[in-house]
């Protein structure tokens, strides 16, 4: 029977701040990959003789458009400062004080990281994730969960 990591304690040093947590080997992947795209998608479109500009110009088009859905996909991040946390996810940014973080939470197949909040809502936290680096991500779930604790009103939970 695995430990359950979500029971373990918060016994992470608190890292210097601001400190940003993201997942930067899942992003340089993202950012390689749109970068070759639109390389190889604006190379082919040059080297086809036989495309008007009007179809060459759809061709960068298309390259742009699925690189910025890369891009969007790389943005997630946790950023922490001495006067609370900016959760930055796909689409949106949300600022929250010290004070509101409850707990910070990575269960066992969770995707993400969810902060519980003291509204009484959860809020995910797509900068910590662990897909492509599990013990990172592991580190930085303790990490932002120490600093909840040591700066809010934060609950081991996570």
């Amino acid at each position: 029977m695995a430990a359950d990591q979500s029971a373990a304690p918060a016994t992470a040093t608190l890292p210097d701040l601001p400190v940003t947590f993201r997942p930067t080997r899942t992003r340089a992947v993202l950012l390689g990959v749109g970068a070759a795209m639109f390389a190889t998608i604006t190379t082919v479109a040059v080297m086809l003789e036989r495309l008007s500009t009007g179809e060459r110009i759809s061709f960068v088009f298309v390259a742009a458009l699925l690189s910025s859905v890369l891009v969007l996909l790389s943005r997630p991040k946790v950023v922490a400062d001495e006067t609370g946390v900016t959760v930055v996810n796909l689409t949106t940014r949300r600022r929250l004080e010290w004070a509101q973080i409850l707990r910070v939470n990575l269960r066992p197949g969770d995707a993400w990281v969810f902060l519980d909040l003291s509204d009484g809502t959860s809020l995910p936290a797509l900068g910590i994730q662990p897909g492509v680096a599990r013990e990172q991500a592991i580190a930085d779930a303790r990490a932002l969960r120490a600093l909840a604790e040591s700066r809010g009103t934060g609950a081991s939970a996570a």
